[in-house]
């Protein structure tokens, strides 16, 4: 961390879709920080949670930077959903030529490249990009089931070798979360994240399917922390699962009390699970 202590110090939190970049607003600015939030496609408004909003877009690098210098931003924050298709748009002709560098940079695809241009585009005006589970309290969960239902002995099965073959196919930048029935991998997520791969593998499992969600270990949190929510429970309840797993302590939920809600309410085991489970 930089020099200086939070109370002094402004936060930028890039906000992208999706409801944690309210959440990380919250809790930063209750820490002391003042909060600049920087609202992309997709943003809700931030107005009650932040000290100024500026209204930005990921082909417009520049005036972001401009902005990040004028307001003494010594940090920064990712938080919520980036539509890759607009990532890889900064390289088009109404791209300024920040954008167009940081594209340079991380090439055409999206991978570690482009998570250390980001990094260090912001390293470029002195600001250093947070874990963001520095501001997800305890929405990152330790190990224990969540719900009422315990999984069986059958399904503490399938849990274990659902955790190694998601962590797996996380190491290979494929996907974080897998689906199984009776001991074989009926869906693994791709490009379409997690709940349409829960929909997906699901069709395909059928009832009592167990659902796994996992990360590569060297998983960078300072880019994206792997969530689950209401709606990916949802998606399992609707598709028939019996279990729904994530790795503990790397993997947080999003209103813990209404996912518990939907999956008790349809007998659904919900749980966080480490190798010691």
């Amino acid at each position: 961390m930089a020099g200086g202590s939070a109370v002094e110090r402004a936060l930028a939190v890039m906000c992208g879709a999706g409801v944690l970049p309210a959440l990380v607003a919250a809790r930063a600015r209750a820490d002391g920080w003042r909060v600049i939030a920087f609202t992309f496609d997709g943003a809700a408004d931030l107005s009650a949670q932040a000290a100024r909003v500026i209204p930005s877009r990921l082909t417009e690098v520049a005036p972001v930077l401009a902005e990040l210098k004028d307001e003494g931003v010594s940090a920064a924050v990712l938080a919520g959903r980036f539509s890759m298709t607009d990532v890889l748009k900064t390289r088009t002709a109404s791209a300024d030529d920040a954008a167009r560098s940081l594209h340079d940079r991380a090439g055409s695809r999206v991978d570690r490249r482009l998570v250390d241009a980001i990094i260090a585009v912001f390293a470029s005006v002195g600001v250093e990009v947070l874990d963001q589970r520095r501001f997800f309290g305890d929405l990152v969960p330790s190990a224990g089931c969540w719900g009422r239902r315990q999984p069986t002995a059958e399904e503490w099965t399938e849990i274990r070798r659902g955790l190694t073959v998601a962590r797996a196919m996380a190491e290979a930048s494929i996907g974080q979360t897998v689906v199984l029935r009776y001991g074989a991998v009926a869906a693994v997520e791709a490009v379409e994240g997690t709940t349409e791969a829960i929909r997906r593998g699901t069709a395909l499992a059928g009832n009592g399917a167990v659902i796994v969600k996992a990360t590569a270990r060297a998983h960078d949190y300072r880019f994206d922390t792997p969530t689950v929510g209401p709606e990916t429970v949802a998606a399992a309840v609707d598709g028939g699962a019996a279990v729904l797993a994530v790795e503990a302590g790397r993997v947080a939920i999003l209103d813990r009390d209404e996912a518990v809600r939907v999956a008790d309410a349809a007998d659904l085991s919900l749980l966080s699970v480490d190798d010691a489970g």
